[in-house]
């Protein structure tokens, strides 16, 4: 039997990037989903300089580029952006955390903690090891994140005082918000010493007990009882401190160069969300007034009853040798048509594998050597 820790973690990042059919596949890790319009517009650049002028965004608020040609300039664009903090530990930086905390809503405000554990997490050697899988989730206690199966995460139940959720659920303990990373990074440690084959925490037989005696913590509370599927936040949204955030939604997630220019010259915090929106953050009125005119008709969605919100879709022909279709295209013209085959969530995939699925109740259209499969959820 061979141990997982001697076999390659084949998970791609910016610089061990994955050979598709279209070219070489560079992901990048966005701690929070955290963009600054300085590095939107690297992106933006790389994009259109180095690939095929899409940014796609990922079901980890992360960014991805596509059919790179030359890997090595893009790491150091990257680098030059300040978006490769650590060359050691780029593929384990997957922080998720609410979207909107500290500007609406939640519980507590968990800004710092995302950049407190990254900057944590990067300093440690030992938690380079950790597979390219492994997902850190702080949630503020709406619930959007912890319900995203995470392997070590925080849910706020007050203003200061978290509970631990390990492998998707909240285990009962209890700690202060200030020994979350702590807590958080303890854990990842006992992941990787009991680890053996195994990919995630989930995968691990009693692993979230064995974790949480290694930690010397028990359940002292009822845990929250299952974490609520979340819609992506669409539309003009109201921050406590009376700017506007718009959340916008994007065609398979897929943001390209000029669009991403536009929302990186309006020079406000950009937020990647795991449902592949954005939110443009910090806006007064009169500016989201103007950017709602100008980036509505370039692709950015804002109505939250768009058919295009309950779409999604694998990368399919060409990008992927193994589809037996181009999903996204068809797709496309189902949408525009008005003749999808099924109502409500639905994912189209060009094989049996169904990459990219989202979590949830969301039908399968799936393609076959002699058209498309449907399974309802």
């Amino acid at each position: 039997m061979v141990d997982s820790r001697s076999r390659p973690d084949a998970c791609p990042g910016a610089l061990q990037v994955h050979q598709a059919a279209d070219g070489a596949l560079a992901r990048v890790r966005l701690p929070g989903g955290v963009l600054t319009s300085t590095q939107l517009q690297t992106l933006a650049e790389s994009a259109r300089d180095l690939g095929n002028g899409e940014i796609e965004l990922t079901s980890r608020g992360n960014a991805q580029l596509r059919a790179v040609r030359e890997p090595q300039e893009f790491a150091r664009r990257l680098a030059d952006a300040g978006l490769l903090p650590s060359e050691t530990h780029e593929r384990v930086r997957n922080i998720l955390a609410s979207p909107l905390t500290g500007r609406i809503g939640g519980l507590a405000d968990l800004r710092d903690l995302v950049d407190e554990l990254d900057r944590t997490l990067c300093a440690d050697s030992a938690l380079a090891g950790l597979p390219g899988r492994t997902l850190f989730t702080l949630d503020d206690g709406r619930g959007d994140v912890s319900a995203l199966g995470g392997d070590f995460g925080v849910h706020a139940v007050s203003e200061t005082e978290v509970a631990l959720v390990l492998a998707g659920r909240d285990t009962g303990a209890r700690i202060t918000t200030t020994e979350s990373v702590t807590v958080l990074l303890d854990a990842a440690r006992v992941f990787l010493e009991l680890r053996d084959q195994h990919w995630r925490l989930s995968e691990i037989p009693d692993g979230v007990e064995r974790t949480l005696s290694a930690l010397t913590l028990a359940p002292i509370a009822d845990p929250v009882s299952g974490f609520d599927e979340h819609r992506p936040p669409i539309g003009w949204l109201d921050q406590l401190d009376g700017n506007v955030t718009l959340g916008g939604g994007l065609a398979f997630g897929i943001l390209d160069a000029r669009l991403a220019e536009f929302l990186a010259a309006v020079e406000k915090p950009v937020i990647v969300t795991p449902w592949k929106s954005v939110l443009l953050c910090d806006l007064d009125e009169w500016s989201a007034e103007q950017v709602v005119r100008v980036l509505a008709p370039m692709g950015l969605i804002f109505d939250e009853n768009s058919p295009w919100l309950t779409v999604s879709a694998c990368t399919g022909q060409p990008g992927c040798e193994k589809a037996l279709a181009d999903v996204r295209s068809d797709a496309r013209d189902a949408v525009a048509s008005g003749e999808l085959p099924v109502e409500g969530r639905q994912h189209w995939s060009g094989c049996e594998r169904c990459c990219g699925r989202p979590k949830g109740e969301v039908a399968d259209v799936v393609a076959t050597e002699t058209g498309y499969r449907v399974e309802e959820p």
